[in-house]
């Protein structure tokens, strides 16, 4: 089972990945990993040295081409599962892009990029994990009136 917990913050070095909530002309954006039959939204490993807005920056522009680009922070979630980090809690920090100009070509694993109009995609990579994200997202963006 996996739990997933959310936060306002935490010690930065305790922060080891950085997921993305995009949007690319008023569509929702997702990736395909080249090596599975499912979607995730953006996101990876922080790399040692690197601040984890420069994690979300990165991964963004790896996984969707996005040269151009608001970036806010949403919260800090964590997730538990025993089959993970030996069941321990491990934190990332949650974004939302809004995307204005992206480039053809990618630089990661991720097959291909989607837009789509229903955020509620059939194959979640991380069943247990992304639609929880997108709920907060939904819930953060209503409160900040987007």
């Amino acid at each position: 089972m996996t739990k997933v917990q959310f936060y306002e913050s935490v010690e930065d070095s305790l922060l080891r990945f950085a997921v993305i909530i995009a949007k690319l002309d008023g569509k929702w954006v997702f990736c395909k990993h080249k090596e599975r039959d499912t979607y995730e939204v953006p996101g990876g490993h922080r790399e040692a040295g690197e601040d984890i807005l420069e994690t979300a920056k990165r991964e963004l522009y790896e996984e969707t081409g996005a040269l151009d680009y608001d970036i806010s922070p949403v919260c800090v979630y964590s997730v538990i599962n025993e089959n993970n980090f030996d069941g321990q809690e491990s934190f990332g920090m949650l974004y939302f892009a809004q995307i204005r100009r992206v480039e053809g070509a990618l630089h990661s694993e991720i097959e291909k990029t989607i837009l789509t109009d229903n955020p509620w995609v059939d194959r979640w990579t991380y069943p247990e994990i992304q639609p929880k994200l997108l709920e907060k997202y939904e819930q953060w963006a209503a409160e900040a009136g987007i």
